[in-house]
């Protein structure tokens, strides 16, 4: 067995698949990583402040009760603080009104993260209902980038990716509503796929969150990781409205299959004439190349919809659906609502949300299938969508977080910041941010690629051969040195 200073400096070269395997052949213990899991949150973690909660009683007694022979016994893991459960610990959501939410169940996702052997020991930072794409909220203060600790690390699952940049972990959960996998996967220099909707289970508690936008997985450093998480997460479970079609085969199985030569279509330009920086065209410019480089077929071009339609449905569905979580949760409190009780702009989506009508509601959701339509129809052409992931490299801080000095700008400056990836949460397709890309100070930028209805599959064997042809995951932040 390692000691735990040896461990604790070494560990974070490894996936959480080598981890598994160096349990299994007892290089170390379950007990002894999750020791060094927790020494790496106690150095780094006051510096990025990535955790909502630390819960290492709960990971200890789950690796007393065996971990048994599965994929991933005694890996350590994180929750994003969002959307699932963990019997004996608070889900916050980012928000003062939910700071004592405490549950005494685990959700479906989480049963089946356990049933994989993952260890579960903390949950991560999110913003406020997970709205914005920054990690800053008045409950939990700033969660800082690992690459320039004076730059956002995205949001809404920014926690969970400063917690993987930072090598606390290999892998943690995510979820995505509006870009909130691949923007903080783009940001921190990680792999982050979004997957097709109804693939990975959302309940009890809720079966489809934000019109069916919301889906939930990870960020993680390599692409075989992200796969075969995928593999012990998918599924339907009791109650589920729709699932996604099966897969032919396991996820992992597929990152070892060559994609064959793929029909690209590249789309750089952002909707409604959004500024793109230099950086963010440099990086999808420099994909195309290597995708070119590996014999896929580039074709530049537009997508078949309109940009303020995209938008104005989107924002439709959005509004309703915070109103209704916030006034659900101020009648089950017994209390009205008041702009005290959450941040600035978070009112603001709640004022607007009031004013949407059932018809409004009902509109929007009509809209998204009728966009996924067209997307159906584009893909009949093309097999992957190349853009970037974003209009601009990592911001800095107090520019979209909920309570900024301006709320009359937050739209504006969220709009220009993210025009790319809310469109497949829409449509529901899978779409991965990639990370190919470094400015010259060192910030990174992903780019998107985004596959048709249910093909996570040439998602995996794609990023796989992007991950061989220019790997990333030993490139780490110069904190880190």
């Amino acid at each position: 067995m390692n000691n735990l200073s040896g461990l604790a400096a070494e560990y974070d070269q490894y996936d959480a698949l080598a981890l598994a395997q160096l349990i299994t052949a007892r290089q170390f213990t379950p007990l002894e990583l999750l020791n060094a899991v927790r020494a790496k949150v106690e150095a780094l973690n006051p510096k990025i402040h990535a955790f909502s909660h630390q819960c290492f009683d709960l990971a200890e007694t789950q690796i007393k009760q065996g971990m048994g022979r599965s994929m991933f016994a005694g890996v350590p893991f994180a929750l994003k603080d969002l959307g699932q459960q963990l019997a004996g610990t608070t889900t916050t959501s980012g928000a003062r009104m939910f700071k004592d939410a405490r549950y005494d169940f685990d959700s479906t996702l989480v049963e089946r993260y356990k049933q994989a052997g993952l260890v579960i020991f903390g949950k991560t930072t999110t913003p406020e209902l997970g709205i914005t794409t920054t990690t800053e909220s008045v409950l939990y203060g700033k969660t800082r980038n690992p690459w320039n600790l004076e730059r956002i690390a995205g949001g809404s699952s920014g926690g969970a990716a400063a917690a993987v940049a930072a090598r606390i972990l290999p892998a943690a959960h995510a979820s995505d509503g509006g870009g909130s996998i691949r923007i903080p996967a783009s940001i921190c220099g990680l792999f982050g796929l979004k997957p097709t909707r109804g693939r990975v289970p959302l309940g009890p508690t809720q079966f489809e969150s934000w019109g069916g936008c919301s889906i939930h997985h990870v960020v993680s450093l390599t692409v075989r990781d992200s796969a075969a998480l995928l593999d012990i997460s998918a599924g339907a479970e009791f109650g589920s409205p729709y699932v996604a079609p099966l897969p032919a085969r396991p996820y992992l199985n597929e990152t070892s299959l060559p994609p064959g030569k793929l029909r690209i279509a590249l789309v750089v330009e952002p909707y409604g004439g959004t500024p793109l920086d230099p950086e963010c065209r440099k990086a999808v410019m420099n994909a195309t190349k290597l995708c070119e480089s590996l014999g896929h077929h580039v074709t530049e071009t537009q997508l078949p919809l309109n940009g303020k339609e995209i938008s104005d449905r989107f924002l439709t569905m959005f509004r309703a659906s915070v109103a209704r979580v916030l006034e659900d949760a101020a009648n089950a409190r017994g209390s009205v609502l008041t702009d005290q009780d959450v941040e600035p702009v978070t009112w603001m989506v709640y004022q607007a949300g009031l004013k949407i009508t059932a018809r409004d509601y009902q509109r929007s959701i009509n809209a998204f299938h009728q966009f996924g339509f067209q997307m159906a129809k584009f893909h009949e052409s093309y097999d992957v969508i190349l853009s970037p992931t974003l209009a601009q490299p990592p911001l800095g801080m107090d520019i979209l977080n909920l309570s900024p000095a301006n709320p009359a700008n937050y739209a504006k400056d969220v709009g220009e910041f993210s025009p790319y990836t809310a469109l497949y949460n829409m449509t529901g397709q899978p779409s991965m941010s990639v990370p190919l890309h470094w400015t010259p100070d060192n910030l990174p930028v992903g780019v998107m690629f985004t596959a048709r209805y249910a093909d996570e599959a040439t998602l995996f064997r794609l990023a796989a051969q992007l991950e061989k042809a220019q790997p990333w995951a030993q490139r780490k932040p110069a904190m880190l040195n």
